[in-house]
């Protein structure tokens, strides 16, 4: 039987709880709420640099309830936000996520990025990452 007595339900806060495990690990963090901020903070400064076209389809491919943080709060009309280089890509993430710092924010971004290598397809991920500088593009790592 399943805690909530809706299997979808629990299914989708059982995708969310892996993907900031994912998060906290790859972070090398051991807090799970942090994790959750940094995955909400880069969520969103990718998903306001996009296109609406782009960003909904990335938000096509996030599991349930990560999605309904991916739009929390959006407004499309705003969209894109331009960023050129990394220092401000960060920056955008740090905003989102204080009060406290990242601490090496390069490798925390990295973390959620990885995670949505790992998890989107190939293809979105080299749509999303093609809006980017190639400054802001070395944050993505080698993909």
């Amino acid at each position: 039987m399943s805690a909530l007595g809706l299997k979808i339900i629990d299914e989708a806060v059982q995708d969310a709880n892996i993907w900031v495990n994912e998060v906290d690990r790859r972070a090398g963090w051991d807090d799970k709420q942090r994790s959750y901020r940094l995955l909400r903070a880069v969520l969103h400064t990718i998903r306001d640099h996009l296109m609406v076209n782009e960003a909904t389809d990335l938000g096509a491919q996030l599991p349930t309830l990560i999605r309904g943080v991916y739009y929390e709060g959006w407004n499309s009309a705003r969209n894109p936000v331009r960023m050129r280089h990394a220092e401000a890509f960060v920056a955008a993430v740090q905003k989102r996520f204080a009060p406290d710092p990242m601490g090496d924010s390069e490798l925390a971004i990295r973390a959620v990025l990885d995670l949505l290598d790992s998890h989107i397809s190939a293809g979105e991920m080299s749509d999303v990452r093609a809006t980017f500088t190639k400054e802001i593009r070395s944050l993505f790592g080698a993909s």
